[in-house]
This record gives C-alpha cells, structure tokens and sequence, in this order.
C-alpha cells in the first residue's frame, strides 16, 4: 500500500449540503429554514437561556448559600510509582514538571501511595499522603514539605 492508495473508510465522507441552490435539490427557496419569524432570517438567534420574554429559569431559582470552590487548594496527583522511573536523587515540583508528569496549573503536588518505590529518594512537595510517606522512608528516603506557592 502507498500513500496515494490510502483511502477514507466507506461512509465517512459525506456530500456537503448546498442550500439555495433550486428547487429541484430539495433545499431551495427558504434553504430548509422554514418560513418567516426570527430564525429564518439572518443573524437571528436567540442567546441560551432566553424563554421569548419570560422569567428565565436561572433568575426564577431562588440563590442561597456560598461555594468554596473557586478558593479550594488543588493539587496535582502523583503516585510513588512514578517516582521510581526518575532517576533524580532530590524530587521536587520542578523536576516533576520537567519530566512531565505534572502539567497545568495547580497549587502545589501532593504524592499519593500507587505504586511501589525501592530507592532512597528525598521528595520536597506541598502535600504527601500517609501511605505515600511511609513507602518514601522505608525504602530509606525522605518527605520534606513546602508551602503552598501563592496564586
């Protein structure tokens, strides 16, 4: 097989739609847009949410309470396991990111127990779960934690 020989699936290709185009090919005229009122015209749609003038839903629903969401600590998973395969003796946020299991944008790392470790490592992160350190140091290593960086 060549690359001029490769071919799309059967059925995945399909013939574009050509409104407007006359009568005859079943999409002419008002272009399958229905008559008159506010969605045949151009540009006319409504914005979501919008119920034609009434009271929408999400004014009607009554608003109570408050949400710590949006200042909640969030940390960036890592299991011992992973730890294993690095062959740096000291571990931090910036190592981790390096290698590339850490990605985006979090509050800190926090290490959890997955996996096995078998080496002497030292681990400088926010946040390290028991089972987690209790693998670290028996395998000789040790946990060291960090603050939090500021957002």
């Amino acid at each position: 097989m060549r690359l001029h020989e490769v071919r799309p699936r059967p059925g995945a290709k399909h013939r574009v739609k050509r409104v407007g185009c006359g009568e005859s090919s079943g999409h002419g005229k008002t272009s399958g847009r229905g008559t008159k009122g506010q969605k045949a015209r151009s540009g006319g749609s409504i914005r979501p949410g919008f119920e034609g003038g009434q009271m929408p839903l999400i004014r009607r629903i009554p608003k109570r309470g408050f949400n710590h969401r949006a200042f909640q600590t969030r940390y960036a998973p890592v299991n011992v396991g992973a730890l294993e395969r690095l062959s740096e003796e000291v571990i931090d946020e910036e190592v981790l990111r390096k290698v590339g299991l850490v990605k985006g944008r979090w509050d800190g790392v926090k290490i959890l127990g997955g996996g096995e470790i078998h080496r002497r490592i030292v681990v400088r992160v926010q946040a390290v779960s028991q089972a987690a350190k209790a693998k670290i140091e028996q395998a000789g290593g040790k946990v060291e934690t960090v603050p939090k960086r500021a957002s």
